[in-house]
């Protein structure tokens, strides 16, 4: 790398906006001297002008780093590692909590090594929105909102009381209040801007792309906008915060081609998991996806966030829309002022980012979809890329019952004092959910219009059936009331429980206790239908095993039916006052209606009113009195806020990395262990070890909370890794969640690593594809090294949770030349050891020596997965976090 403290390209600019002048970095100038851009896809043009404006201000990047990002259109794959520099950072608070813990403690750590608290400040603006807390307790009635709030604020009042002493404690740090929206709704609506500008060291204002990172996986639906964006671990979340560049590899960009119109009664949501599919299949991850084509003229803003928010889904780092003329109209809508609107547009056009239809960039690969060619779906019943269309629901879940939860034949119970029973496949759960559909007005407005349409004809969920509905955003009930849907929602059990993520992230509340007994007592694989994003084994709810994604209208409708065990297409969905059959056809709008009412119910003034204020919060976020420190000071009491042991006897000079000698393995699992297998967010169980650590600190089991409103605690996070009632260990056939062995004996992960910690013992993680697939939880690698895992070894990995994995200092390795665990052999009382490690170098091959019980012993070769030179520099300083404690301190 090239230190360049000069703009050597000269590349700055001026544009002259209604009266108002702006500094900007040209890429037409670059282009001058470093060749044509005119066909590089527009998510790279953002990542160009970041080597631009950052080479001229001094920072390690040079001019070829944007000479390797321009020559990438001859050559697309992926290529040279660059430091990209992102604009802000969003945090959410499952999230948001363990870094501002991780600040406090890196304060904390600082004083001690003789630096400057201050310099352990957010050097770019941190919006955190308290959004995964709230959960489903009550439903179904009109105090339900008010009731889940005060639960909510009674539950988490010392991480609220720590969230609001970073928001005054800590410069450029802003906390959005519970009870506002979902995060990324709120970035979509109110936060984000398009186009960015600040002063310069030269009091010069400066104009460039708008571009965050954030600490949700969902972080990606803001390149709907225009607005490049994706998901990272907290712990890179942290060290961005502090200055320190994302190190990345130039990825490949994949072109998805959009063309036709949807047809009549079809939703943005079908076509997002029509996408989901096709690009899961295409093999995405790690790669940037760009949409193009005529498709995506005709699809809203609210849409193409859609297709965006779930680029986790189909493994994309992103999934970016150019900027056209519906984000302006977006952006003029959702109350942006107009200096906002005339300079994104501005400087868009200047800089060749203005999307045309008849554009086509160059592509590494690309794909095609005729979005005339989508039809009404659903994914699950265990995975997001899973695609069924409506008819094929019955015959894929009752096919599913045999071959996939080994059942024989299907069941149905009594629900005790019920006065109804309850059977495989039927509907327990029906959650208008998520910012993925939330976040579009014409999916929610057909809900309303299904429940209106069912409601006048006398319609009413199915018993069994527990509802809700949890906008991303205030500006959704108001344009529900003014629509006159709101009252017919609530009229068929989807009352307003709470604006955050709820059922979607597992926050579904329980089931009313019969109807959770009948479905534990008898083996039933009870459904849920959701408007989310995520439908993974264990997420959803505990009583929960079958989980169907599909939009808001759907999700009312399923509510009505009861059931998936029959085609909703072409058998009643339940009968009127006069006893006729109701078909799903005789509840649906059409697109006109939908339209209608949309253009009619929503306007600029609810999104001004609404965000008006969006940092004060209500009465009970005005409540909470603490005064700004320059240090945290820690409870020691607390089961929610703990100072971590990251930090514990650190030194300024690292101390060489050791070898892996001898290691036992703790898990050995299959393909598809997700973040949620890893460091579950839902429920913690009264016998598993994080209930028991709870229990011996006087927490009542009705205080339990949630794994998530616990990231806070390291004591309880180590405890919950690899905690999740789904995980199947390889070590110890014939169990079902979290547990090992430990010298032939089953007892839990948690009980394992400490006895083998205990010993001296290092522990590896052995695994198959898709290692890490799902949210951007930065627990999943911090419980693994609290745990004393030094390696793990898969077969690929998901792209967040590798960084994250180095982050803090545990060793990524992927298996070489087909070797597998299966291929391999490798088992439970195996020995692992890794030398060499004090001088690794980016993606080079690692030999592991296998020693066997009966003393016997074999190699095979891994590919190192730190892959860049500044993550080598983190591994061996420990982490990341480390890495910058330690420069900043010097």
């Amino acid at each position: 790398m090239t230190q360049v403290g000069s703009n050597s390209l000269e590349t700055r600019a001026s544009l002259d906006v209604n009266g108002t002048s702006y500094a900007y970095y040209s890429l037409a100038k670059a282009a001058e001297k470093l060749g044509d851009i005119s066909r590089l896809p527009f998510s790279l043009k953002v990542l160009l002008e970041n080597m631009l404006r950052f080479e001229d201000e001094g920072f390690t990047v040079g001019q070829n780093h944007a000479q390797a990002i321009v020559d990438w259109q001859k050559n697309p794959k992926t290529g040279e590692e660059i430091q990209y520099r992102p604009a802000r950072v969003l945090l959410q608070d499952f999230t948001g909590v363990p870094c501002v813990v991780d600040l406090a403690a890196m304060r904390d750590a600082i004083r001690k090594l003789g630096g400057d608290t201050a310099k352990i400040n957010p050097q770019v603006p941190v919006n955190l929105v308290i959004d995964h807390s709230v959960m489903v307790d009550e439903f179904g009635h009109p105090k339900a909102f008010e009731k889940n709030m005060e639960l909510e604020y009674e539950r988490n009042a010392e991480r609220y009381d720590f969230l609001k002493w970073g928001a005054k404690s800590l410069q450029n740090f802003y906390a959005v209040p519970p009870g506002t929206g979902i995060c990324h709704q709120v970035n979509l609506e109110n936060i984000a801007k398009g186009v960015w500008s600040s002063e310069d060291q030269n009091g010069e204002l400066v104009a460039y792309p708008d571009t965050c990172v954030g600490t949700d996986s969902h972080t990606t639906m803001i390149n709907g906008l225009g607005v490049l964006g994706w998901g990272v671990g907290g712990i890179e979340a942290e060290a961005a915060m502090l200055g320190q560049p994302i190190s990345m590899l130039i990825p490949e960009v994949v072109g998805f081609k959009l063309t036709g119109q949807m047809a009549e009664g079809i939703t943005a949501t079908d076509l997002v998991l029509t996408c989901v599919q096709m690009l899961r299949e295409h093999v995405v991850v790690g790669k940037f996806v760009e949409f193009y084509g005529p498709g995506v003229a005709t699809l809203s803003l609210a849409d193409r966030a859609t297709i965006a928010n779930m680029a986790p889904e189909y493994g994309a780092t992103c999934g970016f829309f150019g900027i056209d003329e519906k984000t302006i109209e977006y952006l003029r809508l959702t109350g942006r002022s107009e200096e906002t609107i005339a300079l994104v547009e501005a400087y868009s056009k200047a800089q060749g980012m203005w999307f045309d239809p008849a554009n086509e960039p160059i592509f590494s690969s690309t794909l095609e979809l005729d979005m005339g060619a989508v039809v009404p779906s659903l994914a699950g019943p265990k995975r997001p890329q899973d695609k069924v269309t409506l008819p094929q629901v019955d015959e894929l879940f009752n096919g599913d019952l045999a071959k996939v939860y080994g059942k024989s034949e299907a069941v149905r119970v009594p629900v005790d004092a019920a006065g109804h029973d309850v059977g495989d496949g039927d509907v327990v759960i029906a959650a208008i959910t998520s910012c993925t559909n939330t976040s579009n007005p014409d999916v929610l407005v057909a809900a309303g219009l299904v429940a209106k349409k069912a409601n006048e004809k006398g319609l009413k969920p199915k018993p069994w059936v527990k509802t809700s509905l949890a906008p991303g955003s205030q500006v959704v009930t108001d344009y529900l009331n003014k629509a006159g849907l709101q009252e017919h929602l609530d009229a068929i059990g989807f009352d307003l429980v709470g604006y955050g993520c709820t059922t979607c992230i597992g926050n579904s509340g329980p089931l009313a206790e019969p109807i959770s007994q009948a479905i534990n007592g008898n083996d039933i694989v009870a459904a849920s239908v959701l408007s989310g994003n995520r439908n993974f084994e264990g997420r959803v709810s505990p009583d929960v095993r079958a989980n169907f994604l599909a939009s808001p209208p759907l999700v009312v409708a399923y509510a009505l039916k009861g059931t998936v065990t029959e085609d909703i297409t072409t058998t009643p969905i339940g009968q009127d006052q006069d006893g006729n059959d109701v078909m799903l056809a005789d509840i649906w709008p059409s697109n006109a209606e939908v339209a209608e009412i949309r253009a009619a119910a929503i306007d600029r003034t609810m999104f001004e009113s609404r965000y008006a204020d969006v940092y004060k919060g209500d009465e009970h976020w005005q409540a909470i009195k603490v005064d700004a420190s320059d240090t945290y000071s820690w409870n020691p009491s607390s089961t929610y806020v703990a100072n971590p042991p990251y930090f514990e006897g650190m030194s300024m000079e690292p101390a060489p990395v050791t070898d892996v000698i001898a290691a036992k393995p703790l898990l050995i699992l299959g393909d598809s262990v997700t973040t949620d297998h890893i460091s579950p967010a839902g429920s913690i169980k009264e016998d598993s070890p994080g209930g028991r650590y709870l229990l011996d600190h006087q927490v009542p089991k009705k205080d339990f909370n949630s794994y998530g409103s616990r990231r806070g605690n390291h004591e309880v996070m180590m405890r919950g890794t690899f905690a999740n009632i789904r995980i199947k260990n390889e070590m110890v056939p014939g169990t079902e969640g979290g547990f090992s062995s430990y010298k032939g004996e089953t007892m839990a992960v948690y009980d394992a690593a400490m006895k083998h910690q205990a010993d001296g013992t290092p522990l590896v993680v052995v695994a198959g594809k898709e290692y890490g697939t799902g949210s951007s939880r930065d627990w999943a690698a911090k419980g693994t090294i609290l745990l004393g895992v030094r390696a793990v070894i898969v077969e690929s990995f998901e792209r967040i949770h590798r960084s994250n994995l180095v982050g803090m200092g545990v060793l990524p390795l992927q298996f070489k030349d087909g070797d597998t665990r299966e291929t391999l052999g490798l088992k439970g009382d195996d020995s692992f050891t890794i030398k060499g490690l004090a001088n690794l170098k980016p993606s080079q091959d690692v030999e592991v020596e296998v020693t066997r019980a009966d003393g016997t012993s074999f190699t095979f070769t891994a590919l190192c997965r730190i892959d860049t030179a500044n993550e080598i520099e983190y591994y061996n300083n420990g982490g990341i976090l480390h890495y910058v404690l330690r420069k900043l301190a010097s």
